[in-house]
């Protein structure tokens, strides 16, 4: 059985927690209003165009609130969906689906949000190589999840975390004085098969960059013009990344450019979330032999 982003450990803590937080003692309305006996059938629709992402994790909220509820899938993550369409069909306790609803839905519509952001990007550079990265830049917590959706969406994932690459920024140059020293001192004590990148602002730091000897060049708030020099200046000679400012109505100009990397933060921390729904769709209650074929 392949891997689901559901199985990760930390995504099993980031459910349990976002349970925690919304159903800290019960569903006072739902315990209140329902017996516990009925049961429902629910169908999760898209409400508008996009791409799908996170409904394993959906999923797995609707069992760690209820194992006993049936949950079949009609789409898979990464599948491009329309208005109208059925993504997945839920049955079992009512009373169970209405205490998960919110967070699946949380779950779903921001992941599938980050995915169909990231494919638009993807889409305005098809016509160069440039690949379209995320960031740090992630909601505290949710890295994996909302690096899952890019991967989704048709992007690639920049390093998770500050133990999985050498980047140096520029308050790392102004701390030690120069970016030669940063770049030699990571040099030495940086394992042996981890690349060195050092952000750029300047065509005269590329230079020094090159000079030093560092694996990538982050091209940090350069304009299209001087991002094409500077891919000049490189020659192949470094992995080039452009940052900064990066948005639908930049990022053509950007890839045209011939820079290897795009970088942007807007993916993850800016993505609207895609309209999903979960409704009740079964005026008949289902039966248990129904419920067994949707388990």
């Amino acid at each position: 059985m392949p891997f689901s982003i559901a199985d990760h450990p930390q995504v099993r803590q980031i459910i349990d927690i976002a349970l925690a937080e919304d159903l800290p003692y019960g569903d006072i309305t739902t315990d209140s209003v329902l017996k516990g006996t009925e049961f429902a059938e629910a169908v999760f629709r898209a409400k508008a165009d996009g791409v799908l992402a996170g409904l394993e994790v959906a999923r797995a909220v609707l069992h760690r609130v209820d194992p006993g509820l049936g949950f079949e899938a009609a789409r898979e993550d990464g599948d491009h969906v329309e208005e109208g369409m059925a993504l997945a069909q839920v049955a079992g306790s009512a009373a169970s689906i209405l205490k998960a609803e919110r967070l699946a839905l949380n779950f779903l519509q921001h992941l599938s949000g980050v995915a169909t952001e990231t494919w638009e990007m993807v889409k305005l550079t098809a016509h160069t190589a440039a690949r379209i990265v995320d960031t740090r830049k992630t909601t505290p917590g949710l890295r994996a999840l909302e690096k899952h959706a890019v991967r989704v969406g048709g992007g690639a994932n920049h390093r998770f975390g500050l133990s999985d690459g050498v980047l140096i920024k520029d308050n790392h140059i102004e701390a030690v004085g120069t970016l030669k020293e940063a770049v030699a001192r990571a040099r030495e004590a940086a394992p042996h098969l981890t690349k060195i990148e050092v952000e750029c602002a300047s065509l005269d730091q590329v230079r020094e960059a090159l000079d030093a000897e560092a694996d990538a060049i982050l091209l940090d708030n350069m304009e299209p013009i001087m991002l094409s020099r500077a891919v000049e200046v490189v020659g192949g000679a470094a992995i080039t990344e452009a940052s900064g400012n990066i948005t639908r109505a930049t990022i053509k100009r950007v890839a045209e450019t011939g820079v290897d990397l795009i970088s942007s933060g807007a993916i993850t921390h800016s993505a609207p979330a895609l309209d999903i729904s979960l409704k009740f769709e079964d005026p008949n209650p289902p039966t248990e032999r129904r419920l067994q074929r949707i388990r």
